[in-house]
C-alpha cells in the first residue's frame, strides 16, 4: 500500500469518526425559512436577511457541500443582534444558481449581486472554508465594498488529490448515517419531546446536506483545488480576522495560520476543531467567530475615525 493510500485510508477513519458526533448538532428551532432572490442577469437563490436595518451588515458565505443556513445556522441568533446578517446558497449549492459552469469569480460575483439587490452599499465578509476563498476574491476585487472579512477553517491554496478524494468519501459516509440518524436517534433513554425535536433537527440537516449534489461538489472542489491567493493576499488592506480549525483533516491548520500570516494585520483565533466546527463544535466555534467580527468591527470603526480626523480642516 503506497503513502497516498494510507493517508486517505487515515483521513477517512478521522473523518468517519467526526460523523459520529452528528448527534450533538445544534437545535434547529427558530432557524429562518429562506426566501428567494433573484439577481438580474444572473439567476435566483434564496437569502436569509436577519438584523437590525441600520446595523453594519455581514454576508456569510458557507463551505463546499453545505448551503447557507446549514453553515451557519447556529451563530444567526447571536450575529443578528449586532449585525444585519445576509446568508444565502452559492451557485449549485442548496437552492442557488443553476448554471453551466461553476467558477470561484462567478461565486464572488455573485456577492456583489446579491448585495446590490438588497441595497447594501458596503459590508463586511464572513466565509467558511470554500466561502472564505470566495471571501478572499471579493474583498481583493471589490475593495470599495468590502469593510472587513473574517474568514474560517480556509486558506489561500487548496491542493487537489488526496484531500478531495476523502471529501468525496466523507460526504458518502456523512449522507448515510444523516438518513440513519433522522430515522432512529441517537440518544438511549432520551424523553419523547426531546428525542422528536433532535429527529426534526437531523431531518432538516439532511435535507440540507441532500439539496448539493455528489457531483456538484465534485465539480466544486475541482474548482477549488485552482484557486490561489497567494500572489496578491498580502496587498489587502481590509481589517480582517482568521478563525483556525487546529484539528482540521480537510485544510491542514498550518495552511490556515500561513493565510493568517500573508494578511497585514490580520487577528487570528483559533480553537481546538475539526473542519465541521461550524455546526458539530459550535460551542467553540460561536463564541471565536463572535470575537472575530468585534475585533474587525473595531478596527474598522478605528479606520472611520482616522479618515475623519484627516478630513476635518485644522483649527486655528
Amino acid at each position: 500500500m503506497g503513502a497516498e493510500q494510507v493517508l486517505l485510508g487515515a483521513l477517512s477513519d478521522v473523518g468517519w469518526q467526526a460523523t459520529r458526533k452528528l448527534a450533538t448538532i445544534p437545535s434547529t428551532a427558530g432557524v429562518p425559512d429562506p426566501e428567494p432572490l433573484s439577481l438580474p442577469g444572473r439567476g435566483q437563490t434564496v437569502v436569509v436577511d436577519v438584523g437590525p436595518r441600520q446595523a453594519p451588515a455581514i454576508i456569510l458565505l458557507h463551505s463546499v457541500a453545505c448551503t447557507g443556513l446549514l453553515t451557519w445556522y447556529p451563530v444567526l441568533e447571536r450575529l443578528s443582534a449586532h449585525y444585519r446578517v445576509v446568508v444565502f446558497d452559492q451557485r449549485w449549492h442548496g437552492q442557488g444558481i443553476r448554471s453551466h459552469e461553476f467558477t470561484l469569480q462567478d461565486c464572488a460575483d455573485d456577492v456583489v449581486a446579491v448585495a446590490d439587490a438588497l441595497g447594501i452599499d458596503r459590508f463586511m465578509i464572513a466565509g467558511y472554508s470554500m466561502g472564505g476563498m470566495v471571501g478572499q476574491m471579493v474583498a481583493y476585487q471589490q475593495r470599495e465594498r468590502v469593510s472587513g472579512l473574517i474568514l474560517c477553517s480556509t486558506a489561500s491554496y487548496f491542493r487537489r488529490g488526496v484531500r478531495q478524494r476523502v471529501a468525496l468519501d466523507l460526504f458518502g459516509r456523512t449522507l448515510q448515517l444523516m438518513r440513519d440518524q433522522a430515522k432512529i436517534g441517537l440518544v438511549p433513554g432520551e424523553p419523547r419531546r426531546e428525542r422528536l425535536a433532535r429527529l426534526e433537527d437531523h431531518r432538516w440537516a439532511l435535507a440540507e446536506f441532500r439539496s448539493t449534489s455528489p457531483w456538484a461538489i465534485a465539480v466544486a472542489l475541482d474548482e477549488i483545488g485552482r484557486f490561489d491567493s497567494a500572489p496578491w493576499l498580502h496587498t489587502l488592506r481590509v481589517p480582517t480576522s482568521v478563525v483556525v480549525t487546529s484539528r482540521d483533516g480537510f485544510i491542514a491548520p498550518a495552511h490556515q495560520r500561513s493565510l493568517a500570516r500573508r494578511i497585514p494585520g490580520a487577528a487570528t483565533y483559533e480553537i481546538p476543531a475539526g473542519h465541521t466546527a461550524c455546526v458539530l463544535a459550535a460551542n467553540q466555534f460561536v463564541p471565536a467567530l463572535m470575537a472575530a467580527c468585534t475585533s474587525v468591527h473595531a478596527a474598522i470603526a478605528d479606520e472611520e475615525t482616522g479618515r475623519v480626523r484627516e478630513e476635518e480642516p485644522d483649527s486655528a
